[in-house]
């Protein structure tokens, strides 16, 4: 386990690297300038001066070389200052946003809490919801439970987060008026009238982001099941006088989560991906709205570090969930 999990470590990397690439590519080639906001009374030499001074002016393999050394040193002996107290990073220049002159990691570690609440929050309820209904749907197929959580799941996969979002804004903000629309980012959890305060303000959210996440996830998980319960040591189990329980929750379910674990793990950084559009329904100042504000700016740098950071997310979560195929499936082995 070990050793293959230092493989995949290593394996990661060039991953990464080309990545890191092909978003630096993109956004080159992409139109638009992030001098084209400045007035027109601006004199030409000032604007060539200001380009000088984003960086503009050096070839396209300096600028990615430099982003990937402050990225991936500069940064880390930021933390390690911060940590231990050490001046390591001392007078180093640091991946700076073009739009706010500020250091980009410090933005997206000030934004990261506000995403990380609804996020983590919608995808650990859509994940304790969905298990439930794909297993007892699978046991019992063909049931009305069966076909009523096949309709609602395709319903909630299908639904669009800016439909279902404006929906529930409509519905439980504005007609009901039991929750309120607006994330306060600002407010701070100090008492128990507080965090009641901070409940309401993520239940619409929540049910936003945890409606696909359901859908998708139950799905997978009954036909997970399905396919588990024909097998053959299903019967033999049953025929050797085991409980329907234990038949079901312990030898079925166990093999059934392999590609559920799949679909969690490769989701939860889709996760952050759809609440690009919940944070902008809900005002939610975390970093979807970040991103969104850095593109429609030209912000390179900002652009991409935070898409990055998605797709490291991408790639360390797909290496736990080939770990825990080990710890699911006996007949699995990395040796």
């Amino acid at each position: 386990m070990l050793t293959y999990t230092i493989r995949r470590l290593c394996l990661a990397v060039p991953t990464l690297l080309f990545i890191a690439l092909v978003i630096f590519m993109l956004l080159e080639l992409a139109p638009g300038d992030p001098t084209a906001q400045i007035p027109l009374t601006v004199p030409p030499e000032v604007k060539a001066q200001m380009r000088e001074a984003l960086g503009l002016g050096e070839p396209v393999h300096i600028r990615f070389g430099l982003w990937l050394w402050q990225f991936f040193v500069i940064e880390p002996m930021v933390w390690i200052d911060n940590a231990v107290g050490t001046a390591w990073a001392e007078g180093k220049t640091r991946v700076i946003s073009w739009q706010t002159r500020a250091p980009v990691m410090d933005t997206v570690i000030e934004r990261l809490p506000q995403t990380l609440w609804v996020v983590a929050m919608a995808y650990v309820v859509g994940i304790l919801i969905a298990l439930p209904i794909g297993i007892y749907s699978a046991y019992r197929q063909y049931s009305v439970f069966d076909q009523v959580g096949t309709f609602v799941t395709m319903v909630g996969y299908s639904v669009p987060p800016f439909f279902s979002g404006v929906l529930v804004i409509m519905i439980f903000a504005v007609h009901l008026e039991w929750l309120p629309s607006i994330y306060d980012t600002t407010h701070r959890v100090v008492d128990w009238d507080s965090f009641v305060v901070q409940l309401r303000q993520m239940i619409l959210p929540v049910m936003v982001l945890s409606l696909q996440t359901t859908a998708q996830i139950s799905r997978f998980m009954r036909s997970a099941m399905l396919d588990a319960l024909r097998e053959d040591y299903v019967r033999t189990a049953r025929a050797k006088g085991l409980s329907e329980w234990s038949v079901v929750m312990v030898h079925v379910l166990r093999i059934s989560m392999i590609p559920v674990v799949t679909i969690i793990a490769l989701g939860l950084p889709q996760g952050f991906g759809g609440a690009i559009i919940t944070e902008q329904i809900f005002k939610v100042n975390g970093l979807g709205q970040l991103l969104i504000t850095a593109i429609a700016a030209n912000d390179l740098p900002m652009v991409q570090t935070v898409t990055f950071m998605l797709a490291v997310l991408i790639v360390l979560f797909n290496i736990i969930a080939d770990l825990l195929y080990g710890a699911l499936d006996p007949r699995i082995r990395y040796d």
